[in-house]
């Protein structure tokens, strides 16, 4: 599989001509994490393991994400990994989480703690379909933190950073119950 390599965003982690700080996608645009970092490219290959990840059971990738990610990224300085909470209808259907199964992956490798500090709010629609506005009001408002404040720093993982608003709203959540730094880290990202 490609790998996502420097030069890139500090922000977002998109793929830039040379390092910045913020790139067009993240300039201008306020978000909750503090940077965001994935292993590879969402392109055709990529695209169809996580299908067969997510959607066919294909439960044996979570360690080979996970250690892509650990080849590709150094650990980040943090308190705990959380990760993304599947929408309840998905996870039952899916029989597993893959957000999940890709942090305590990386939990091991990394040595951190893994804990589910996360929940779904209220169902929303699948995101797939939806224009880049219509992601961020989609998702708006749609978690909350699980317990009364959060770790000062969290490592926040999903299995692909399409537009960034999933984990912008899981982000300002964490924020909310008090986390001072949200890193954010997934397998794959969208690239444009």
């Amino acid at each position: 599989m490609p790998r996502l390599g420097p030069p890139s965003c500090a922000r977002c982690g998109a793929p830039t001509a040379w390092p910045v700080q913020r790139c067009s996608e993240c300039a201008g645009r306020r978000v909750a994490f503090d940077s965001a970092q994935a292993a590879v490219p969402y392109t055709a290959p990529v695209r169809e393991a996580v299908r067969a990840w997510k959607e066919r059971g294909l439960r044996r990738f979570a360690p080979v994400a996970a250690e892509l990610v650990v080849q590709r990224l150094n650990p980040p300085a943090a308190d705990v990994i959380t990760y993304i909470p599947p929408d309840g209808d998905r996870s039952v259907k899916r029989g597993h989480q893959p957000a999940r199964d890709l942090a305590e992956g990386l939990g091991e490798r990394w040595g951190l703690p893994v804990s589910s500090l996360l929940e779904r709010t209220r169902p929303i629609a699948q995101q797939t379909t939806l224009s880049r506005a219509d992601r961020r009001r989609n998702v708006r408002g749609a978690f909350g933190v699980a317990r009364a404040t959060a770790p000062p720093a969290v490592v926040l993982v999903d299995d692909v950073f399409t537009t960034g608003a999933t984990v912008d709203a899981a982000a300002a959540a964490l924020r909310a119950a008090g986390a001072a730094r949200v890193v954010v880290v997934t397998f794959a990202r969208a690239t444009r």
